[in-house]
Parts: structure tokens; C-alpha cells; sequence
């Protein structure tokens, strides 16, 4: 993958819970896919970094806030004896708008010299303000392929912690001259009953400039805002349907879940 520039997608989320009533929404929506690296040896272009803009990026929103989440995720991996992902990390997140942040769930692609992957960290925050890292790793890794790690973190007050989750992203191999590309990405949690809820992101990617930033930002105003007013009007909706409401447990003991140490 030999494209290197911050991009900028635009594009839906869409879930569906499939019991014990069924509840689905999709919505527009735009998101960062961002080449730390790279943006450590060249700056951040057309960016907006640890400032105030329509549309910016702050390293203090990842991992343990630090002012370089870079370095946080390089020392994540390390601690987890994951050596070889020594090519670039790309970063697919929700941006700040106007300040604000709402990020559920964050993904960082960490990649070996060879354009391979060795190693996927999902970020996920719940509406409580806690944070855990799932990571995903090992034989089979890779674009188009499913990969599975046990449930340990509470996300939503309608969902107990048991089952998995299934995990599949996709991604064009971006290597034209524009940078322009699709990505998605799939998570699917299944609950002893099987399948439960089923939850994806996606968007046609180009790189980040100021004409882009404006498209985005006009496309979908004040997007923290309503994705937060989302997430509270379906809960609104499950407590309607009679799904059991369940009450948050403690976090893990550890900040980071790894399937296969």
C-alpha cells in the first residue's frame, strides 16, 4: 500500500440488533484515516492537529492521552511483544468538530515494512468515559479476513458482557496517484444465542484538503452533536421495546485484550 497522505472518508454507519426486538438506523457520516507515521517525517498538511478548527484531530483523545498517541500505540504494542509492526500505523477515527468529540470505537491498522499487517488495535469507549483496546493479531490476520476476540468491555447498558465479536475490515488497495479509495468496517457481536447485533462503518476516501474538509463539514453538520442525540434517541427506542436494560459492571482489570498472546 503505497499511498501516504491523510485522508478523509465520507460514507454511513449502519446497525442493526437483531433481538428480542429488532431495531435498525443508518446514517452519514465522515471519518480520519490517518498515516502517523508518515505524518511524523512530513507534517500534517491540510489537517487541523491539537488546535481548534471545523474539523481536527487531537492526539489527547487515544490511548492514555498523551500528546502523541503515536508513541502511545508504539509503546501499546511493544508491551505486548508485537516487535515486527515496524511499517506504517494508520489510524481510522472520528474526528473533533468544532471542538467536540464522540469517538465509540477508533482502529489502528499497524502494519510491517512489507505493507502487511501485524496487528489491529480496536479502541473502544463506552458512554461512561472508560476506554479499552482489543488487539488483534497472528496468523490469518488481514484485510478481508475475520477475526474474533471474547466480549470483556461494557459498551451499551443493553448488552451484557458475554459472547464475541467478529471483526472484518476492507479496504481498496490504494495505490492511484489521487489516493482515492472505500473502506469499511464490520463488527458483529454474537451472544450465546448466536447472532445479536450487527454494526458497520464505511466511506469513499480522498485525501485531506481544505475543499474536502468543507465538504464533509457541510454534509454533515454538527455530526458529534447528532451522533450523540442518535445514540441516546435509540436507546429511547430499545427501553420502548422492552429489551432488558443492563447495569454497567466494572472495567476489565487490564486496559487491553489480546486473543492470542
Amino acid at each position: 500500500m503505497r499511498m501516504s497522505v491523510p485522508l478523509l472518508g465520507i460514507g454511513s454507519v449502519r446497525h442493526t440488533r437483531l433481538r428480542p426486538a429488532r431495531n435498525a438506523f443508518g446514517y452519514p457520516t465522515y471519518f480520519l484515516l490517518l498515516p502517523l507515521r508518515t505524518m511524523r517525517r512530513h507534517g500534517d498538511g491540510a489537517l487541523a492537529r491539537n488546535r481548534f478548527a471545523p474539523i481536527g484531530f487531537h492526539d489527547s483523545d487515544h490511548g492514555d492521552g498523551r500528546a502523541d498517541c503515536l508513541g502511545w500505540v508504539e509503546s501499546l504494542l511493544a508491551s505486548q511483544g508485537i516487535t515486527d509492526a515496524d511499517g506504517e500505523i494508520w489510524l481510522h477515527c472520528y474526528p473533533r468538530v468544532l471542538g467536540f468529540t464522540f469517538k465509540p470505537v477508533s482502529f489502528w491498522y499497524c502494519h510491517r515494512d512489507d505493507g502487511t499487517l501485524a496487528a489491529i488495535v480496536v479502541e473502544v469507549n463506552n458512554t461512561f468515559g472508560e476506554r479499552h483496546c482489543y488487539i488483534l493479531d497472528g496468523q490469518g490476520l488481514a484485510f478481508g479476513a475475520e477475526m474474533q476476540t471474547s466480549k470483556v468491555f461494557h459498551v451499551s447498558p443493553f448488552c451484557r458482557i458475554e459472547g464475541r465479536y467478529r471483526f472484518r475490515f476492507m479496504r481498496t488497495d490504494l495505490t492511484n496517484a489521487l489516493g482515492t479509495g472505500r473502506t469499511v468496517a464490520r463488527i458483529e457481536h454474537d451472544d450465546a444465542d448466536g447472532p445479536l447485533i450487527v454494526t458497520s462503518i464505511s466511506g469513499e476516501l480522498a485525501p485531506i484538503t481544505p475543499r474536502r474538509i468543507r465538504q464533509a463539514f457541510f454534509c454533515v453538520p454538527f455530526m458529534t452533536f447528532g451522533l450523540m442525540a442518535l445514540i441516546h434517541w435509540q436507546a429511547i427506542k430499545l427501553w420502548i421495546k422492552r429489551v432488558p436494560f443492563v447495569p454497567k459492571p466494572a472495567p476489565p482489570d487490564t486496559f487491553a485484550t489480546r486473543p492470542n498472546p
